[in-house]
């Protein structure tokens, strides 16, 4: 089985279409926006005897320094990739050797995977809850082939999955009473919602920025957030639903989808009209929305690494909950260390320089919202 870098990349979404769990952080679309931010995006394939494509990954890197004047090295990272079969054996030895030596032939600190390989669905504990195998298996491979868990996980591990294939009415029925209440309390008090265009993008750039300096999250730039939305709306692959009252909007979401499964990747919201429960209707109009859309599966998008009330996403997986959701506990993100000693500085330089991001993000976000 061959490894092979595409050169012509129009086809790219087609060819991840096709193979299980494509995902929309490995469109062509997020390498193209990531590009524009100083990441160079690598599309590979791999190929069996019979020319049949067995697996792909969107591999984004980027060069980095360590320290001033030091000599600069790659970082690769495969968000929400790669994409195989990971039940078949022989394919998930070949991909994860190849990745390996492709951090080589790069010269990486490091590569950095993602996939969406469960390890286990419902709350640990929980008489619902069970463990698979298949993502146990992997993470059996990665520890003997000295992968680590990573300590920058940048996506959430885990989330709440909602099927779309039931009615509206068994999706009501699988609510919370007091999520129901406050979605028909919504219509009732007056909340509208609409599908928003390229011109709520200013609008919604600083309801976002409101939000994240209320609720004490960092968020990028207004530019990337303008390219990022932008891109996925003109390409079909993304929507806004704006919650309006009284003809102003109050809150919003972001839906992403691909391959028959919608994302919740953004939320924000001003405070005034709160009592008329905004993000309840949202969520719902969402669900709603997505099957037009023809999808089976709504992500709820994040959910606590640790279910208990000190995890930080506790309060947001509450809210979540109370929609009638799955809880998916995935592998989460794996590195192999190519440069053992680099990558021990860099796991050690890497907090305290997103620290200081961090913090000069939150003052220019601040700032943005003042003026």
């Amino acid at each position: 089985m061959d490894l092979v870098n595409i050169q012509n990349p129009s086809d790219w979404n087609k060819i991840i279409l096709a193979l299980p769990n494509a995902h929309i952080l490995q469109t062509w679309q997020w390498g193209q926006v990531k590009a524009a931010y100083g990441w160079q995006p690598l599309p590979y394939i791999w190929k069996d005897n019979d020319n049949n494509i067995t697996a792909a990954a969107l591999v984004l890197c980027r060069s980095t320094g360590l320290g001033k004047g030091a000599i600069r090295l790659n970082v690769l990272y495969i968000p929400k990739g790669p994409l195989l079969n990971w039940e078949d054996k022989s394919v998930t030895e070949q991909v994860v050797s190849d990745l390996e030596k492709l951090s080589k032939e790069r010269k990486a600190i490091l590569i950095k995977i993602d996939p969406d390989v469960p390890i286990g669905w419902g709350i640990p504990g929980n008489e619902s809850s069970w463990d698979d195998l298949q993502g146990i298996g992997l993470k059996e491979l990665l520890i003997d082939n000295g992968w680590r868990f990573s300590q920058d996980q940048i996506q959430f591990r885990n989330t709440v999955l909602i099927d779309l294939t039931q009615t509206e009415e068994q999706l009501l029925s699988a609510m919370k009473q007091k999520t129901r209440y406050n979605i028909r309390l919504a219509g009732k008090k007056g909340v509208t919602v609409r599908i928003g265009s390229p011109e709520d993008i200013p609008m919604l750039n600083d309801m976002y920025a409101y939000t994240a300096v209320r609720d004490g999250f960092i968020i990028r730039s207004a530019d990337y957030y303008d390219t990022l939305w932008r891109t996925f709306i003109k390409d079909g692959l993304a929507e806004p639903l704006i919650a309006e009252f009284s003809g102003k909007p109050i809150a919003a979401v972001f839906i992403f989808h691909f391959v028959g499964v919608s994302r919740y990747l953004y939320g924000m919201s001003y405070d005034e009209h709160r009592e008329t429960m905004p993000n309840h209707l949202l969520q719902w109009q969402a669900m709603i929305r997505s099957k037009e859309l023809g999808c089976h599966t709504y992500d709820m998008w994040g959910a606590p690494d640790e279910f208990n009330e000190q995890d930080s996403l506790w309060g947001v997986y509450r809210f979540k909950e109370g929609f009638g959701g799955k809880v998916l506990r995935t592998l989460g993100a794996w590195d192999f260390p190519n440069r053992p000693l680099s990558y021990q500085l860099y796991t050690r330089v890497l907090p305290e320089v997103l620290h200081l991001m961090r913090r000069k993000g939150m003052k220019e976000t601040k700032r943005r919202v003042m003026s």
